[in-house]
């Protein structure tokens, strides 16, 4: 089988602090999978040295077979993945279309003046097409299930669930071959956690691979199919949902026995 994502052996030292250390992982086609561990496991320098944000010490990234070396963010969105960051990385005073093709807008680089034989460059000064990226925005929300009343109200006025739906339906737009969301629902209530959940249910429907990186086991055994468990820069081991259980998981994750520890804090 040719994985979607593979890791062998990554690692990234800060000096003398080994954040990440041989890192064996791997990410089925269509598969979700969830990234769980105490603060400070190693989730985040994971995630940071496969997306390009910083260069692993040693070890490969494969991605669909191929080893890649990401060395920006953008390095990782040209190749196909999209990250789904806490903070969203979202513009509040631009409206929906125009984050959703943020950096990535579409405009006309000559205009054509009727009575003209010829189309007159605009150079720096291109003009944004508005309406096409309005249309393919209403496409891509109704695609991944995202309801947004007004697309022209700037993000500042919505919800924080709304804004995480802009910010996954961009991700989906842009990311087919692989999405990553740090904590999706971390600061919802609720009901907006309902909604994301659901759209993240949408993009397994639709076969998208998808990495959670959560605290909350509850959503991470109703989403996903794999669970990655790290702790103290290390993997300790992976299991399929279907296959555990939320208490061997905390096990894993504090390294305690089953039945010692109080879990409440993971689920």
């Amino acid at each position: 089988m040719q994985y979607v994502l593979q890791t062998c052996g990554l690692t990234k030292h800060y000096g003398g602090i080994h954040a990440l250390n041989d890192a064996d992982f791997f990410l089925e086609p269509g598969e979700h999978v969830a990234v769980v561990g105490d603060n400070g496991a190693g989730k985040s320098t994971f995630v940071r040295n496969i997306t390009g944000v910083e260069q692993p010490t040693s070890g490969q990234v494969l991605f669909y077979g191929n080893p890649v070396r990401f060395n920006s963010p953008l390095d990782a969105r040209e190749a196909g993945i999209e990250t789904v960051y806490q903070n969203l990385a979202l513009a509040d005073h631009l409206d929906v279309p125009a984050n959703i093709f943020l950096g990535r807008e579409e405009t006309y680089d000559a205009i054509k003046i009727p009575g003209l034989p010829f189309a007159i460059p605009l150079g720096p000064f291109a003009w944004m097409k508005a309406g096409s990226m309005e249309t393919q925005a209403k496409a891509l929300l109704a695609k991944t299930g995202v309801k947004i009343p007004n697309l022209s109200e700037s993000l500042a006025g919505m919800s924080g669930g709304q804004r995480q739906c802009v910010a996954i339906a961009r991700a989906a737009g842009w990311g087919e071959k692989l999405i990553i969301m740090d904590e999706p629902t971390a600061a919802l209530g609720i009901q907006e956690t309902t909604r994301v959940e659901n759209i993240i249910r949408g993009l397994k429907e639709q076969g998208i691979p998808v990495i959670i990186i959560s605290h909350n086991l509850r959503q991470v055994f109703n989403l996903v199919d794999r669970i990655w468990v790290f702790r103290q820069g290390r993997i300790v081991g992976h299991k399929k949902t279907s296959e555990t259980e939320p208490n061997e998981i905390v096990s894993m994750i504090t390294g305690l026995d089953q039945g010692v520890h109080d879990n409440a804090s993971y689920i």
